[in-house]
């Protein structure tokens, strides 16, 4: 199975087309040839229609071409109507998405008045109670079937009044029907949305898309992967597009290093129609980073226009492209496993490479800057200098050789190409010469233009640097926001494809800065755990408490429990599910109400709001998992 053409070109997948709306008057096209569509959700109240209509239109002049609402009962679904009206009155075209869950007769509902609804397999007409059952084959047909009689009168509705359907797999509500024979994997995630866009083919309807979703970079990247495969797999008229997020990702820089990751990685693979980031923020940030990320594929890929064809400022000649085509494909891109390399020294007795943690890496220059700042039991600190290594500096696209396995090994600088192109094929070159040398990954190889395209921003006058022309490409050194983008993409990328034993920043130009996204990209690609890892949902209608609030009070409390994962979501829809791998969990319950989870367990109930935090930390205590918290600071308060 192959889930793209190439890991060293970037030609974007073909997908067929869908409708939304009309556009004509407004509505959008996905797949095809059109351009990534960015979209995000409201996060109030679906019976405030005053709220809905401001929040909506506040997307649009941002930049939103597709808003989502949380229908979670008939009723809400029933004032989708009034917020449509009042939306299409004020001459706001935009196509809204219903955000389905349990009710099938709130789908119902809600198909009447918008041009896209969401469903959840996962609890779309079926359960999750974490039950343990086996099925056998006749039982798990009769689930099937009792399936597609709650959801064919959808289908037909859609097909009559001309909707389009989102097939939205979360890895946090996967039914017990699946979990019990896939398991909790990409691979149940994908045969659950495959079981619903099989009815849909059934009753010839297609204007749907699919999204797979999960709060872990690495399973999302998977999952996706997988599901275009295995659409490959059915046949050619299965090429249904695909809605990118990463799901609960938080807010901040980790909310948007973790989207990064996950969507970033994707988008250079030529995967994706439309995206979200999801942030615990109001909703406009989200399209921010979404013009932003776009913004940076150009850049991060070598494209073709067609098959074998290279765009010209690729800067590749015949023999790069003919050597890339020939290269071995560098690691398993379904299931997760760290390159193996053998443990070696990195400096001053620290080790890398084999069971080692991916070590960070600083230059000189950050070195000197930051190292007097370092406390003993900072967790944040420099563990090597780069030019002090005896690191072997090759150039991927050309012959070269390697005497041992415990030659540290990177891409040298200059190199013609972008970074995840580069160390990719660096290491399918290490593959064929039989090596398995440690690995030491770079953010940036290009100190100066990179490569021209009309889609990367220019750079604001205080940054101190000459400002790059539109359609002239990014100048070095990057603004922050930009810089923390694209790291986390390419570092991010190869951490998830299992390739890298070191990490090098360089495209941040502040020290404490670069230093401090190095341990964050590593958070959160899931390969070290230097401070408390939080999942947090990005707040909808169906929220039951302020998220930003409660989010900020309990990071306050919480943030020094280093190794300690906290989840904090506003209701229960994919809380249990999406929690199976954090220590604790707090949700909305109802109204005023939380509920407390260890694990996926709910272990208290009820608790006013007002003390849902102090009873949060009584819980980390009673399993162990508290410490004081002593006087820390970070290099990048500092420098």
């Amino acid at each position: 199975m192959r889930y793209c053409e190439s890991p060293y070109f970037h030609q974007r997948r073909e997908s067929r087309e869908i409708v939304i709306g009309d556009p004509k008057h407004g509505g959008v096209i996905v797949g095809g040839d059109h351009p990534v569509v960015k979209q995000s959700m409201l996060t109030c109240d679906t019976m405030d229609t005053a709220a809905c209509v401001k929040q909506t239109l506040e997307l649009v002049e941002v930049g939103c071409q597709l808003v989502r609402i949380t229908a979670p009962t008939v009723k809400d679904a029933a004032n989708l109507k009034n917020i449509v009206a009042e939306l299409r009155a004020r001459g706001c075209s935009v196509p809204i998405v219903a955000d389905i869950h349990f009710k099938p007769e709130a789908a119902m509902e809600a198909v009447k008045w918008v041009e896209v609804v969401r469903i959840n397999p996962g609890n779309y007409a079926d359960k999750k109670k974490f039950a343990v059952k086996e099925y056998t084959d006749a039982e798990y047909t009769a689930e099937l079937k009792r399936i597609e009689e709650a959801f064919t009168p959808l289908v037909t509705e859609c097909i009559r009044l001309k909707r389009a359907l989102r097939i939205g797999t979360n890895h946090g509500s996967l039914s017990d029907r699946i979990m019990n024979r896939y398991g909790d994997t990409p691979l149940g995630m994908v045969e659950s949305a495959l079981e619903f866009a099989r009815i849909c083919r059934k009753h010839d309807f297609h204007n749907f898309k699919f999204s797979m979703k999960s709060s872990n970079p690495k399973v999302m990247i998977e999952c996706y992967r997988l599901l275009v495969a295995r659409l490959e797999q059915e046949g050619p008229d299965w090429n249904y597009p695909v809605h990118l997020g990463v799901t609960e990702a938080g807010e901040g820089e980790d909310g948007r290093i973790k989207s990064a990751i996950g969507i970033g990685s994707l988008l250079c693979d030529g995967l994706g129609d439309t995206i979200r980031v999801s942030l615990t923020e109001d909703s406009p940030r989200e399209i921010e980073v979404c013009n932003d990320l776009l913004a940076q594929i150009a850049s991060l890929t070598v494209k073709t226009l067609n098959r074998g064809t290279v765009k010209s400022d690729a800067r590749l000649d015949d023999s790069t492209i003919e050597r890339l085509n020939d290269s071995t494909f560098p690691f398993d891109p379904f299931h997760y496993e760290r390159r193996p390399a053998p443990e070696i020294e990195l400096a001053d007795g620290l080790k890398c490479g084999g069971e080692q943690t991916v070590r960070v890496v600083v230059t000189r220059a950050t070195w000197e800057k930051v190292a007097p700042k370092i406390r003993p039991k900072d967790d944040v600190k420099p563990e090597a200098i780069y030019e002090d290594l005896n690191v072997m500096e090759v150039d991927p696209t050309n012959d070269f050789d390697v005497n041992c396995d415990t030659q540290l090994v990177t891409v040298k600088d200059g190199v013609s190409m972008p970074a995840i192109t580069a160390f990719r094929l660096l290491a399918a070159r290490l593959k064929r010469l039989g090596r398995n040398n440690p690995i030491l990954l770079k953010d940036y190889l290009n100190f100066g233009i990179e490569a021209t395209s009309p889609l990367t921003p220019s750079l604001s006058p205080s940054d101190g640097e000459r400002v790059a022309k539109p359609g002239e490409g990014s100048v070095w050194p990057l603004e922050p926001r930009i810089a923390l983008l694209r790291a986390s993409v390419v570092i991010g990328s190869l951490l998830a494809d299992g390739i890298g034993d070191a990490i090098l920043i360089r495209g941040e130009p502040g020290a404490g800065q670069s230093l401090q996204l190095a341990y964050n990209i590593l958070q959160a690609a899931g390969c070290r755990s230097f401070k408390t890892d939080y999942v947090a949902c990005p707040s909808c209608g169906r929220t039951l408490f302020n998220l930003q609030t409660v989010t900020a009070r309990i990071k306050e409390r919480t943030r020094h429990l280093k190794g300690v994962k906290i989840a904090i979501m506003g209701c229960i829809v994919n809380g249990p599910g999406e929690m199976a791998d954090a220590d604790f969990g707090y949700v909305g319950g109802a109204p005023g109400k939380i509920n407390l989870y260890v694990g996926k367990s709910a272990v208290k109930f009820n608790i006013p709001e007002a003390e849902a935090v102090d009873r949060l930390v009584e819980l980390v205590r009673e399993h162990g998992k508290w410490v004081e918290a002593e006087e820390k600071h970070s290099p990048v308060e500092t420098v």
